[in-house]
Order: C-alpha cells, then sequence, then structure tokens
C-alpha cells in the first residue's frame, strides 16, 4: 500500500500472480478429476464393461470415502502444510485411479476398495484447497479468487461430458480412467506452498476426536456459519436431490424427450457461470442476506417442476437456481476465510463439505422412495417450500446479514477494498 513499502494489489487482478495460477489449475484439475470418475464409469455402462449394480457400489464406495476422510483431513490439514496434504490426497486419488482401470471388467472389488480410495483422497484435499487458498491470496482479492474458482469448476462441467464423450470413443473407458489419474497428479503437483510449514507429531484417535471437536467449537462461534450451513444442507438435500430425481421423470413422462433434461442442466451450469461472473465485482451491502436470498431462489427449479409450464419456464428456473447458488457460493467461502481463525480454518472448512456434500446421497436415497409413495408434485411441492424457507429462516440469525460476528470487522475490511 502507499507509504508503507508494500505494493498495492488492490486493482490487479488475482490471475495475475503466479501462486494462485498454479493454485487455480490444481483446483481445477481436482473439479475435473472428481466430475470426471462417475460419468466415465457411465460410459463403461453404455459399453457394457461396467454393470449397472457395480456402478452404484463403486460410487457409493468412492461416497463413503469421502465422508471418512473430509473431518480427519481438516485435523490434518490445520497440524501441517495445507501444500503436503493436497499433494498427499492427489497422489493417493490418481494411483486409486490406475486401481479402478486395473480392475476394470476383471475385478469389482478391487474397482469398489480403489474408489474408496479416490473418495478419501477428494475428501482429503477440499479443506486444504480451502485453507491453502485464504494463505495464498491476500484478503482484498480473496472474493475475486473464490469466484475464478468457481467459474473454472462451472467451466468444465460445461465442456467436459462431451469432450470426454468424445475422447470416450478414441480411447476407451480405461484410458480415461488413466487421464484421470493424471489429473489427480496435476492436482497434487501445481498448487503451491502457503503459509509456515506447521509440523506436529501424528495425532492419536483420541487426539483426533478432540481436535476435531475444537474446530466445532469455533464453528459454534460464528452463528451465521451455523446457519448457513443449515440452509445449505436443507436445500441440497431436498431441493438439489429432489430435482436430480424429478426432473428425468418430467423430461421423459410430460415431454417425452430429453430435451428438458438436457437444456436443464445446460441452464443452470450457465446460471452459475453468470453468477460467479456478477460476484466476482459485486458487494452488496449486506452481503449474508444477499446470498442466502441468492441460495433461496433454488427453490425456483422444483416449483416450475410441479407446474405445467412450458419448456422455456424451466430452463429459465434453472438458469435463475444457477445464479442464486454461485451468489451464496463465493460470500459464503470468503467469509468463512475471514472470520474463522486461521488455525482452524481447515477443520471448519470440513464441517462445510461434511454435511452439504455428504447429505446430498441421503436425500437422494430419500426422495426416491417419497416419489412412488406420495408422488412427484407433493415432493417437489414440500422440497420448493424448504428451499425458500431455509435460508430466511437463516437470515433471522443476526450475524447472518454481513455473515459475520461483528460488523466493524466487514466494514473495516470494504474499506480495504
Amino acid at each position: 500500500m502507499p507509504g508503507t513499502g508494500e505494493p498495492d494489489t488492490t486493482d490487479r487482478s488475482v490471475l495475475r500472480e503466479p501462486a494462485f495460477v498454479r493454485l487455480w489449475i490444481g483446483t481445477t484439475a481436482s473439479g475435473l478429476a472428481t466430475w470426471a470418475l462417475p460419468f466415465v464409469l457411465g460410459l463403461g455402462v453404455v459399453e457394457g464393461v461396467v454393470g449397472v449394480g457395480a456402478l452404484g457400489v463403486v460410487l457409493a464406495a468412492r461416497t463413503v470415502g469421502f465422508l471418512v476422510a473430509v473431518p480427519i483431513s481438516g485435523v490434518i490439514a490445520d497440524r501441517w502444510s495445507r501444500r503436503a496434504v493436497i499433494w498427499s490426497a492427489g497422489l493417493v486419488s490418481a494411483v486409486a485411479s490406475v486401481g479402478i482401470a486395473v480392475g476394470l471388467g476383471w475385478s469389482p472389488a478391487l474397482m469398489i476398495v480403489a474408489a474408496g480410495v479416490s473418495g478419501a483422497g477428494q475428501g482429503a484435499c477440499r479443506p486444504a484447497f480451502q485453507a491453502l487458498t485464504a494463505e495464498v491470496v491476500d484478503a482484498v482479492r480473496r472474493q475475486q479468487a473464490n469466484a475464478a474458482l468457481t467459474l473454472a469448476v462451472r467451466g468444465t462441467t460445461l465442456v467436459a461430458p462431451g469432450g470426454t464423450a468424445l475422447l470416450g470413443a478414441l480411447v476407451g473407458v480405461r484410458s480415461l480412467l488413466l487421464v484421470v489419474g493424471l489429473l489427480w497428479l496435476v492436482a497434487a503437483v501445481l498448487p503451491p506452498s502457503g503459509g509456515p510449514v506447521r509440523t506436529a507429531s501424528a495425532p492419536g484417535p483420541r487426539a483426533l476426536v478432540g481436535e476435531f471437536v475444537e474446530g466445532l467449537r469455533e464453528a459454534r462461534r460464528h452463528p451465521w456459519f451455523l446457519a448457513g450451513l443449515g440452509a445449505l444442507t436443507t436445500v441440497i438435500a431436498t431441493g438439489y436431490s429432489a430435482t436430480g430425481v424429478a426432473l428425468p421423470l418430467v423430461s421423459r413422462e410430460q415431454f417425452g424427450s430429453e430435451v428438458v433434461l438436457a437444456g436443464a442442466l445446460t441452464g443452470y451450469t450457465l446460471g452459475a457461470l453468470l453468477g460467479a461472473l456478477l460476484v466476482a465485482r459485486w458487494r452488496p451491502r449486506s452481503a449474508g442476506w444477499a446470498a442466502l436470498a441468492g441460495l433461496a431462489v433454488y427453490g425456483f427449479a422444483p416449483l416450475a417442476l410441479m407446474l405445467p409450464v412450458p419448456v422455456a419456464v424451466i430452463v429459465a428456473a434453472y438458469v435463475v437456481a444457477g445464479i442464486g447458488i454461485e451468489l451464496f457460493n463465493v460470500p459464503w467461502f470468503t467469509a468463512t476465510q475471514r472470520e474463522v481463525e486461521p488455525r482452524l480454518l481447515a477443520r471448519v472448512s470440513s464441517l462445510d463439505f461434511l454435511f452439504s456434500y455428504g447429505l446430498a446421497p441421503l436425500g437422494l436415497a430419500l426422495i426416491a422412495p417419497a416419489i412412488v409413495t406420495f408422488g412427484v408434485t407433493p415432493v417437489l411441492g414440500v422440497c420448493a417450500v424448504l428451499c425458500f424457507a431455509a435460508p430466511a429462516v437463516a437470515a433471522l440469525v443476526p450475524s447472518s446479514r454481513h455473515f459475520a460476528v461483528r460488523r466493524s470487522e466487514v466494514r473495516t475490511s470494504a474499506e480495504g477494498r
């Protein structure tokens, strides 16, 4: 800053910083590898080298590995170098991807074990990436950085399906799994070092639990975090899961084709890209309320599916939902990095991923029988109400208005911008 002998980076794009570019590429590679595995295995089902039942078990094993690793890795990433945790997790996932390729069409047991290990690597790197971002990027530009990271993830999900399907036609499923392994290697090698390296002795089971509980106590110090996490978990476990099950049904039964399914998913991704572009620069005065309002608009997705509306309205609802989810995600990540004590950031971030991502499969498991029992329309109606209501309830928590316990901290940060 002027007068301090330090460079003024306020107006300099974070994408011009080599350390962040390395982090951005590594995060993008891990996100693409995470997305690609179920898609590639789905191609294996189409080609007849993977059974439908085996696919379900393999993906379930990956989810179990993720859920087991997330809380453990949150503790480890706070005790040691976040960079080292990412390197180890990426390497483990790369080796596991090779294991899945070796077991393909030969050993379902090997595929299941390797998928569990891959999920553990995926779960281990998520809180470490979140904490490393706070170390690499200064507070003034973290919202811009988080927006750039989510733009990369959304962009890959938009263009990757067609590219992967085309590549699969040329090289086959086993080769695609090796490509997934290479992506994990990129994710392991490229991210930069962050803050000072922390060293500690390996925690025993009791110490591991105690340090995770310390992260829980830190989360409790931030009522806005608990309220926002509850709202996010509700939206994912109900609205996201319900539309995941109902959208293919509505597309096939009401419109007789997959056009609605493809259009809605593409619209959601495009909306998320627009939302990330918007929030990269937008700084609303009541950032928390604006973010929760963005989360609430996901309710328009199940609402559109339950009403007799044209295809264009359903697609538009998904575009709006995509915009809204990034209006929530980017300020949410930024506030967590700003407000949580740095030495506990990975542990608190692990809670975020554990609940928001972990409960999605549970929601999917419950929504399907609920639709069979009560019908699509009542289930979608309840889910839409919950999507609107949960963020509204979270907004009633006083610190949720700014995603900060003390308003003065937000004012100071805003003046620094």
